[in-house]
Formats: C-alpha cells, structure tokens, sequence
C-alpha cells in the first residue's frame, strides 16, 4: 500500500499516473520525479518497494509544495487578496468567476445552483 504525504495512490495505476492523486502533482511533475530517481513510468504503484517509495516521499517533500502546505498557501493568498480590496478578493469574497469570465450566463460553477425566479403577479386576495 503505498503512502505519500498522507494520501493513498491507487494500486493497479501506473506510477506516473499514480501520483497525480497528490495535490500540487502534476503529470510534469510525476515524470521529473521519476526520471530523476530513474524509476520505470510503466511500473505499477502495487509493484513500488518501501526504498522506492521513500525516495519519492523525499524528493517530493524537499524540492516540491505540494498537498497540505500548498492548500494553506493557496488559501493564505486568497485570503491576502480580499484583506486588501482587490477586485480579484472581492470576487473571491462574493463567489463569482475572479479571471473575467461572463456572468449573465454559464456561471453556475462558481455562483452554484439557480435560484427560483421571484414572482411579479399580483396574487389573490387570500379567502376568509
């Protein structure tokens, strides 16, 4: 079962496909890491020895950012943009697309589901 920085790569994938799973770790970046330790891309994560997996673990963990400390930089980035008044914080802040994208229509990712359109008829006059 390999582990890295706390996730669980899927058994019958291949090891380069494998570590994409890890936040922050991209396909690039899976095939630097092996060529670099020169591990076969075809070789399955199940298939992957303790040493193996330890010099992964390492090399991801000093020379990249990835999963937990990435997260809280993202969201520490974020957070600096609304906390000085950006455009881009306030979009953030709001919920709206932040890299100007139109919104009248195709939004729904960001602004979430459609809300009931309001009523403008008069309804009746409630019986006694």
């Amino acid at each position: 079962m390999a582990r890295i920085e706390g996730v669980l790569l899927p058994h019958n994938k291949r090891l380069e496909y494998g570590l994409t799973y890890l936040y922050g770790v991209g396909l690039n970046s899976s095939r630097q890491v092996l060529s670099k330790l020169s591990i076969d891309f075809n070789k399955r994560v199940k298939d992957l020895t303790d040493k193996e997996i330890s010099a992964i673990q390492k090399e991801l963990s000093s020379n990249y950012t990835i999963e937990g400390e990435l997260r809280k930089e993202v969201m520490l980035d974020i957070k600096r943009l609304q906390e000085i008044g950006s455009y881009r914080g306030l979009r953030h802040k709001r919920g709206l697309p932040v890299r100007g994208q139109r919104t009248k229509t195709n939004a729904r990712t960001r602004k979430g589901p459609r809300k009931a359109a309001v009523s403008l008829k008069k309804k009746p006059p409630a019986k006694k």
